[in-house]
């Protein structure tokens, strides 16, 4: 019998990941996307695979209410992951994002860790080798009343398209390894034991959603349609608007099952029905559903968890453009939709996708256009639906003044202005804003353009000034 030999570079690869401490199936699990990047896989996905799904299969969330009895019953069974290894570091932070103060006073971490104890939910954190010891000490400080379970996510080596070979960056040893995604919660879980450690303690169902997105939390309703079904893996979706052609959509694989596929999977020839909102009318809000059962008995058949690959071009560097060009191969967590038959979507309301990416999105969280509370989490004000507004703002402040956390927090020194009757704001320029400030309406202002401008205290605005 042959032996099927040693793709070049990969014995390297394996070292080098065997060092860093990497347990065997990651190790495969990277062996794997690269033999198939030397086979020349792209990852991409051609309009000719797939077509958009239709709303009828895709059931409303709203239509789905007499599932909540069973989702109070299986409340007990229920693990909420979250997703905890993103440092911010697009809205110039250095931390761990979920620490940012994002509402009431509050940090991700702290009304994450609310909801937990309000709903009397298991949570678990997986957090990455950026935000672990950071994670930890917050969670000593906050002494909740039961501690999260932690655990790792794993990283990849980046590959240099010259050669693909190992990255050697003795300058900043930590540039030579990228995140592998979000797809890897499934490998980390079992990895870590984890996974075993909760079907030990009778824990059947996994809630995962991202930190920054505090519209998420275990919705009864969904919980007890997901039981009741019976399905292995089900995923959020919500109605595309303008704002999320970037975002990845679901269609209908050839082979009949569902499939997500994310804008770095689609030819860039097909970018413009991509974005095509009417075509392609469900994005994925990235909260997903998984029966820890089903997962367990997939990873021990299979080993490896062969989610579509994404592979991503980038500068070693990311800040530094002249840095050597280098591949990242990562697979995003609802992909695993496409891995199963019977694997489900519901369209959840908009409310459930609430992500903080930007100082814009933090601006409209912090202020009055949204409300919280320890039991439901954050949500839209609901005086804006009262008053026929959208869910949904549109904020656009200018980015030399506005792109980093510190800068925004410099020019509302004295608290956001009241955003609830507004439908969209831009701030061009230099301009802070004083205490109690209210703005209706459809509104821009601009700055006087060498020194900076103010909002007075109590102003009421309602039409676009020019600031003298």
């Amino acid at each position: 019998m042959s032996l099927e030999p040693m793709p070049p570079h990969l014995g390297e690869f394996a070292a080098k990941m065997a060092k860093a401490g990497l347990r065997p199936l990651v190790l495969d699990t990277f062996a794997h996307y690269y033999r198939k990047l030397l086979g020349g896989a792209t990852g991409l996905i051609p309009d000719a695979e797939i077509r958009p799904l239709d709303p009828p299969e895709v059931p409303a969330l709203a239509s789905l209410s007499g599932h909540a009895p069973a989702g109070s019953r299986a409340l007990a069974k229920t693990v909420r992951i979250v997703l905890n290894g993103g440092l911010g570091t697009s809205m110039g932070l250095i931390g761990p994002k979920s620490l940012l103060k994002v509402k009431e006073g509050r940090s991700f971490l702290e009304i994450i860790l609310r909801q937990a104890e309000a709903t009397h939910t298991r949570l678990a954190l997986m957090n990455s080798f950026n935000t672990h010891t950071a994670t930890l000490a917050a969670l000593e400080q906050l002494k909740p009343a039961r501690m999260p379970i932690c655990f790792l996510q794993h990283k990849f080596p980046k590959i240099l398209r010259d050669g693909l070979r190992p990255v050697t960056w003795p300058a900043n040893p930590d540039l030579e390894w990228n995140p592998p995604g979000h797809g890897d919660v499934y490998a980390a879980l079992y990895a870590s034991g984890m996974l075993q450690a909760l079907l030990r303690d009778g824990i059947r169902y996994a809630f995962i959603c991202n930190a920054d997105n505090l519209g998420a939390g275990v919705d009864e309703t969904l919980l007890g349609y997901f039981a009741e079904k019976g399905f292995p893996i089900m995923m959020e979706v919500a109605e595309k608007t303008p704002a999320d052609i970037k975002g990845g959509h679901l269609a209908r694989h050839k082979n009949g099952r569902l499939i997500l596929r994310e804008s770095a999977q689609c030819p860039k020839e097909e970018l413009a029905a991509f974005q095509d909102i009417r075509r392609y009318r469900f994005f994925n809000t990235n909260n997903i559903w998984v029966d820890l059962d089903f997962l367990q008995d997939f990873i021990k058949t299979h080993r490896i968890i062969d989610l579509p690959m994404i592979v991503n071009p980038k500068t070693l560097d990311p800040r530094d453009p002249d840095s050597p060009p280098v591949l990242q191969i990562e697979t995003a967590m609802g992909a695993a939709i496409s891995l199963v038959e019977g694997a489900a979507a519901v369209n959840v309301a908009r409310s459930r996708f609430l992500p903080v990416k930007t100082c814009n999105d933090l601006l409209a969280v912090r202020s009055d256009c949204f409300v919280y509370s320890e039991r439901e989490g954050l949500r839209v004000n609901p005086a804006r639906a009262a008053a026929g507004r959208s869910e949904t703002i549109k904020i656009r402040l200018d980015p030399a003044y506005y792109g980093t956390f510190d800068r925004m927090e410099k020019r509302f020194p004295e608290g956001e202005p009241s955003l609830v009757g507004c439908d969209a704001l831009a701030v061009e320029g230099d301009v802070r804003f004083g205490k109690g400030v209210v703005i209706q309406g459809s509104v821009t202002i601009t700055g006087k353009g060498g020194t900076p401008g103010f909002i007075p205290s109590g102003a009421r605005i309602d039409g676009d000034i020019r600031l003298e």
